[in-house]
């Protein structure tokens, strides 16, 4: 996992003294610059923004940086990167929810105390199945069948809506059934 600290990506692009994230030019110039960066990374990797040296971030900035980054993510923009947020206060998660729910976006986030959560609209199977997977490291569709008792191209189907959210990551793999879907958590 890469970690960008938007702090140091605040002074460097800004260069204006502040600890806060307000305004959308402001987010416009910070997520042009994390847009640059992405793209040298490699294929599967996942980028942490790590938002603990933050103090506050507005809702138009919040929008601007992560609702139009995990907007172009899950469109193919940035090829086959995940992105999550880390380090956030309350305060931070409450404008950035609004954010990804007022645009229907989700995104892993790691809270200040550890805790990873789904922040933004997620529904509630895919919640289960995010759940799940994390409990487990990984899974294929078959398992997730057999363990939620649901048909398997529904199984299927909800493990591939969590991948294409990028919410999960997902390799092809030899088992003793045949090559087959293994999905995996982020983190």
């Amino acid at each position: 996992m890469k970690t960008y600290d938007l702090y140091k990506l605040l002074k460097e692009e800004l260069k204006n003294g502040s600890s806060d994230l307000v305004t959308r030019q402001s987010g416009q110039v910070i997520r042009e610059r994390i847009e640059r960066d992405i793209m040298r990374e490699a294929e599967g990797e996942v980028i942490a923004l790590d938002f603990s040296k933050i103090g506050i971030i507005d809702y138009s900035c919040a929008d601007e940086i992560v609702a139009k980054l995990i907007s172009r993510l899950i469109n193919g923009e940035y090829g086959n990167r995940y992105i999550v947020l880390k380090g956030l206060s309350d305060l931070q998660k409450e404008n950035i929810e609004v954010a990804l729910e007022r645009k229907g976006l989700s995104c892993l986030a790691l809270l200040r105390n550890n805790r990873y959560l789904i922040i933004g609209e997620l529904n509630n199977y895919l919640k289960e199945t995010f759940e799940l997977i994390y409990e487990r490291k990984k899974i294929t569709a078959k398992e997730l069948s057999k363990l939620l008792r649901l048909e398997l191209n529904t199984a299927a189907t909800r493990l591939l809506n969590l991948f294409k959210k990028r919410l999960i990551t997902r390799t092809d793999e030899q088992t003793p059934d045949g090559k087959v879907w293994v999905y995996r958590r982020l983190l």
